[in-house]
Formats: C-alpha cells, sequence, structure tokens
C-alpha cells in the first residue's frame, strides 16, 4: 500500500516547478527594475547632453568598488592566469559594450536600445539553426525571421522611443509630436552592443564553473572595464565633450548602479545556476 507521503515520479516536475516559482518572480522583478534604469538613464542623457563615456564611468566606479568588498577575488582559492586573463580581456570588451549601448540608448530610445541588446540572441538562434541539432529546424528558422523582421520594424520607428511603462509624465511631454524615423545606420550601435554583451557572457560563463567563483571573476572584469573607461573618460572631459560638466541626478545615478549593473547580475546568476 502507498504511503500518503510518497510522491510518484509525475509529481516531482511539479515540485521543482513550484520550488523554482520563487526565482522566476526575483527574476522578473530584477529585469523590470533594470527597465526601469533604463528609461531613467536615457531620460537624463537626453534632458541634460551629459556625456555617456562620463556617466557611464560614474556609475560604474562606485560598481567596482562594491564588487570589490563584496566579493573579494583576492580571498579563498588563487585565480590562475588562464581565469584572470580572459576576465581582464572581458573587462575591455564590458568597456565597449557600456559606450556603444549608452550611444545606442541616447540615439535610439529606451524601447529600440533594449531590444536591439538581444541581437545576440540572432547570433545563438543562426548558429542553433546551421549548426545546431536538426529537429524543429523550421521552429528555429521561425524564430530567426521574426527577430529580423523585428529590428527592421524597431529601425523604422514602429515603437515608441520615449514612452515609459512606469509613468505617464512622457506621454503629456511628447504630446503632439511624432517621433523621427531612424535608419539602419541609427541602430548599429545598439546591435553591436547586443553581440558584445552576448560575447562577454559567453566568455564568463567559459571561464568560471562554479556561481562563487564567476562573482569573484565579475568583480575583477568590472575593475577591469572601469580601468579602460578611465583614460576614455579623461581624454572626453578634456577635449572631446563640448559640454564638461556632468550634471547631478540622483535618481538617474542610483538605479543605474542599482539596478542596471550590481542587481542585475546577482539575479542573472541566480537564473543561470538553477536553470543551466
Amino acid at each position: 500500500m502507498m504511503s500518503p507521503n510518497h510522491s510518484t515520479p509525475d509529481d516531482r516536475p511539479a515540485n521543482n516547478n513550484f520550488r523554482h516559482t520563487p526565482l522566476q518572480i526575483i527574476h522578473v522583478i530584477g529585469n523590470l527594475l533594470r527597465i526601469w534604469s533604463v528609461y531613467s538613464m536615457y531620460r537624463y542623457l537626453s534632458q541634460t547632453g551629459a556625456s555617456v563615456v562620463l556617466f557611464i564611468f560614474s556609475c560604474l566606479v562606485p560598481s567596482t568598488l562594491f564588487f570589490l568588498i563584496l566579493q573579494k577575488p583576492w580571498k579563498g582559492r588563487p585565480l590562475t592566469n588562464t581565469q584572470v586573463v580572459p576576465s581582464l580581456i572581458n573587462g575591455g570588451i564590458t568597456a565597449l559594450y557600456y559606450i556603444l549601448w549608452g550611444i545606442g540608448l541616447k540615439s535610439c530610445g529606451p524601447v529600440r536600445a533594449i531590444l536591439a541588446e538581444y541581437s545576440g540572441a540572432v547570433l545563438g538562434v543562426l548558429s542553433a539553426v546551421l549548426y545546431g541539432r536538426r529537429g524543429h529546424i523550421w521552429k528555429k528558422v521561425g524564430g530567426l525571421v521574426a527577430m529580423l523582421a523585428s529590428f527592421y520594424f524597431l529601425s523604422q520607428g514602429w515603437a515608441m522611443a520615449t514612452h515609459s511603462p512606469f509613468s505617464f509624465s512622457d506621454s503629456q511631454e511628447s504630446e503632439g509630436q511624432t517621433e523621427h524615423v531612424l535608419d539602419l545606420k541609427s541602430m548599429i550601435a545598439p546591435i553591436l552592443a547586443g553581440i558584445l554583451s552576448a560575447l562577454r557572457r559567453v566568455i564568463a560563463r567559459r571561464i568560471s564553473l562554479k556561481n562563487q567563483l564567476k562573482r569573484r571573476l565579475n568583480a575583477i572584469t568590472i575593475a577591469s572595464a572601469t580601468c579602460f573607461l578611465f583614460p576614455v573618460a579623461m581624454w572626453d572631459m578634456i577635449v572631446g565633450s563640448t559640454n564638461v560638466e556632468l550634471p547631478f541626478s540622483a535618481w538617474a545615478f542610483s538605479s543605474t548602479i542599482l539596478f542596471g549593473i550590481i542587481l542585475i547580475f546577482h539575479v542573472d546568476s541566480i537564473a543561470e545556476e538553477r536553470y543551466s
């Protein structure tokens, strides 16, 4: 006779899904907060005309201090050169990603920039179509076509660039204004940023087998990205920018640091650890 507490194999997937539900909620909330920070960053850059490089650098400095103090990559098991060197290289890729991402956000608007950031997923689907298993080939091709079509429509202005899903003030400010149409050249920066974002995730995943090790290497990567951006930010402050001053906005800086850099990394790390 079966015990009341005994669970059948059919019940185990349901139990696993129930256990993962809080993590899924955390992942969704984390991404929503990150999107909120993107809209705050876009409004700040578009209204003040501040330098993208200086803004990104100002956000990376406190983020670097947070990751270094929290993770302490110099403690614990010594890291090998095969782990540290790719992390430093990944820092340069991350710095270039943030610059292109900020430029794309300022020129194309939040909606296009957010969706273009997932352009790395297009390469993933394309590689799955060409080099993956032949099962469900038409679904992969259909997904690839849908992604390419969405990017084309976005480049033609089929999305609002200023309306925020969290505030109604944007719609009141932009009432009576028509959105300008962007060509494909304007989408190059955010699309390249999306490809670099996918590349830095692949590198981080290849050199870190454990989540704790990934966090230590991420501290090195962010510190390396800050160092790469330092001479660019100084050059932009001295000769490259017409407006040397960087207006301060507590919410724009704090939301980008907390939600756009720190929180989203931990949320994605939890998701990769649980669902990989």
